[in-house]
């Protein structure tokens, strides 16, 4: 009887269950919120007023109102004919702090969180952000840093978050090691890398901290490099960092294999292009059968190939180096394979993360357009041209597929910089003596790539105010236009007894007549005053003393083959420069200049030969003391400006004439002094030749017509201060009139 009591009751439970869970929902009804409206959680549930019960849908709303993030917490239950749906809103961040943030700056933290004032409040958010911020104090070197959030609660349900931040040391590279490595030595390795290890003389550089992106990159340089010197087979096997037991550094090994060293067997190009004939191409290739391997010359000759046949015609050629290596007699044979490439155009340019900057600025520096043929080596020069401008901190560019097979989409993402300046600089020269100067630029005007500067030096001998302004591409050309305007006054009364005032405006225009060549044109109106003549000055320089005006047109051409302008190790430049005065104003003159130079790499040192030739011819007058040349000094070490050449010998201070003919040259050899590398430290051995001589002035005047001739050595040191550099010479050909000097020193630095 009890039995029957019992599954008697368990029907009645069964039926009654399924009787309530048959019924249907009459109403939901929202408990808990406070700024979300009781619609608005309903609108993210699965289920409805007036549907049948459904334990899943039920249990999907509630996965629903979860992810939303809206909520820290959601429960559901049934009372009657009633879904209760109780809800913990999330609070909304009112503020967000960071104590503690000073070696990288809040506004930049702001940036690289998710979180944002007036956003709702998650602690998977909250965490993520603390990831990131880590992230972000790794890649300046310091992994000791903590980040603790702290939650401020606040009436209305609104919290203040603060990131408490210690950012501890930064985390140096105490040493970089290699294993493996044969051929070159762990010094020559470690100049070829972008870290650097740390020392107590790296003031202003990161290089030196560790950061697991610029390894990867390392192993990148270290591939390039030995691939570049004909080991084809090299790669790196490992790169591991320890932190030391101190945990404040940590010890970088590279384990490489170097392979043997290969080098080009056979070159040969062949064509699948009608009328695009294999000899026509030949002599444009830059391998050569005999030679080191070099995979960058391989990459250079698939990219002037590339060129050559779109220049003849062929858009859509695609060159295809096929490799044929043999490794018993260690040649690498290279056929350059010209086809037809699949035709794919360029359907459109889409350019993102530029807020300042004006689209045109950036697509101006592209080599492709919309509806050319596609181009990766184009689109690789544009990436390099876009980053040259220096507006940008990030330039990424990627494809994506267009509307069609043979349409691609060029997508374009930057992220910009500050291109304002203002800067202050102080240095010493033997020239000018102490000297500051002051700038104030900006690089990239109102968005459109224009340069405006100002800036103003003032130096024992020379003191300088200069307006200028450029604009890239004039008439949306690649022209180079701009003016400047300028004010200079430089002490001549050691040289030559007097000072020279000058003021006046120019206008200049240079522009690409090929990839190496570059032509500038110029005009500039200067009134030129040469005043404050010491009483017993040397007669020339009285006769000149007085105001002229000088209308000057000037155009120069310059072949630039080097692999750096301004430290060049590598190639050569040609160079020249005429100046016509007398269209219009009171003086008349052509003056012409020849300038080159030659530097070449020999077994870790740099030989440089450079040299210059120029003439300075009146127009039915005689030539003016300042407008002709001088010797000595920069162009001529172990001599004083302006030391050398035709002197009035009877002035009382022996006063430089200059001369109309001058000619001069160096020979240097530069070398490192067993010092690390990166300390920027370089000695050199030189010899400076020289000669000037001719001028229209007739009294006062010795012009002995000979050739000076100094030898010496010098320093020079990348100081984190600015470069100085130290010249001792001694003359070895001289007249008895000419003002020597010993020691040469320069000295830079801006901050």
């Amino acid at each position: 009887m009890g039995a029957l009591v019992i599954v008697a009751s368990a029907v009645i439970s069964l039926w009654t269950n399924e009787a309530v869970a048959q019924a249907p929902i009459e109403e939901i009804r929202v408990v808990g919120t406070q700024r979300i409206d009781p619609a608005t959680v309903m609108s993210y549930m699965a289920v409805a007023p007036g549907e049948i019960y459904d334990a899943a849908r039920v249990d999907q709303s509630l996965k629903d109102l979860f992810a939303t993030g809206l909520f820290s917490d959601v429960t559901l239950r049934r009372e009657g004919d009633s879904l209760i749906v109780q809800v913990v809103e999330n609070p909304i961040i009112n503020r967000i702090a960071f104590e503690g943030a000073r070696r990288v700056k809040p506004e930049q933290l702001e940036t690289e969180i998710s979180l944002r004032p007036r956003v709702v409040f998650t602690r998977a958010k909250v965490q993520s952000d603390v990831s990131r911020i880590l992230e972000i104090y790794r890649q300046t070197g310091r992994f000791a840093a903590q980040v603790e959030p702290k939650i401020i609660q606040l009436p209305e349900n609104r919290v203040d978050l603060v990131f408490e931040i210690d950012e501890g040391p930064t985390t140096g590279v105490r040493s970089i090691n290699f294993i493996g490595n044969q051929r070159f030595s762990d010094r020559t390795l470690r100049g070829e890398i972008q870290t650097e290890e740390s020392a107590f003389y790296k003031f202003f550089t990161q290089e030196d901290t560790y950061d697991p992106d610029r390894l990867t990159f390392d192993r990148e340089l270290l591939r390039r490099f030995y691939l570049s010197k004909g080991y084809a087979d090299f790669r790196v096997v490992s790169a591991v960092a320890e932190l030391t037991p101190d945990r404040e550094d940590f010890i970088l090994t590279f384990t490489v294999e170097e392979g043997e060293r290969y080098e080009f067997g056979a070159i040969d190009v062949t064509s699948e292009l009608r009328d695009l004939e294999p000899e026509f191409l030949r002599g444009s290739v830059s391998t050569r059968e005999g030679g080191v391997y070099n995979a960058d010359l391989v990459e250079a000759s698939v990219e002037t190939l590339t060129e050559l046949a779109g220049a003849q015609g062929f858009a859509f050629a695609d060159v295809r180096p096929r490799v044929d290596r043999d490794r018993d007699a260690r040649t690498i044979a290279i056929t350059y394979e010209v086809r037809e490439g699949p035709r794919v155009a360029v359907e459109r340019i889409d350019i993102t993360g530029n807020i300042r900057t004006l689209d045109q600025v950036i697509r101006r520096e592209f080599e492709l357009v919309e509806g050319d043929a596609f181009n990766a080596a184009k689109v690789r020069r544009t990436r390099q041209r876009l980053q040259n401008l220096s507006f940008f901190q990030r330039v990424d560019i990627n494809t994506a597929p267009g509307s069609a097979p043979d349409r691609t989409l060029i997508n374009v993402d930057v992220e910009e910089q500050s291109t304002g300046e203002i800067s202050f600089g102080a240095g010493f020269s033997t020239t000018s003596g102490p000297l500051a100067d002051f700038t104030l630029r900006e690089r990239n005007l109102l968005g459109r790539g224009q340069d405006l500067q100002l800036s103003a030096s003032l130096a024992v001998r020379q003191q300088t105010l200069d307006l200028s302004f450029t604009e890239p591409y004039f008439l949306e050309r690649d022209l180079t236009a701009g003016f400047d305007v300028f004010r200079r006054l430089t002490d001549f009364s050691d040289e030559s007894s007097f000072k020279e005032d000058e003021m006046g405006f120019g206008l200049r225009s240079g522009f690409q007549l090929s990839p190496r060549l570059r032509q500038n044109v110029s005009y500039s109106l200067v009134r030129d005053e040469i005043f404050d003549v010491d009483d017993d000055a040397s007669r020339v320089i009285v006769e000149q003393e007085g105001t002229n005006f000088i209308s000057e047109v000037s155009t120069g051409l310059f072949f630039n083959a080097l692999d750096s302008r301004f430290n060049p190790t590598d190639g050569y430049f040609l160079r020249y420069d005429a100046d016509l005065a007398g269209l219009g104003g009171d003086i008349h003159y052509i003056r012409n200049r020849v300038g080159a130079g030659y530097f070449l790499p020999v077994f870790g040192t740099v030989f440089g030969i450079d040299g210059e030739v120029g003439y300075i011819e009146g127009l039915g007058e005689d030539t003016r003391l300042v407008d002709r040349f001088f010797l000595g000094g920069d162009n001529l070490r172990g001599f004083e400006s302006a030391g050398a050449g035709p002197r009035d010998v009877e002035s009382a201070n022996q006063d430089a004439l200059g001369g109309k003919f001058l000619a001069n040259g160096t020979v240097e050899l530069q070398f490192p002094l067993g010092l690390p590398e990166e300390l920027g430290i370089l000695a050199s051995v030189f010899s400076d030749v020289g000669l000037l001589t001719e001028t229209d002035d007739a009294v006062g005047a010795t012009d002995t017509g000979e050739i000076r001739l100094s030898v010496g050595v010098g320093f020079s040191w990348r100081s984190p201060f600015g470069p100085i550099r130290v010249d001792l010479a001694q003359p070895l050909l001289k007249e008895d009139f000419d003002k020597t000097e010993t020691l040469r020193l320069n000295f830079g630095t801006r901050f």
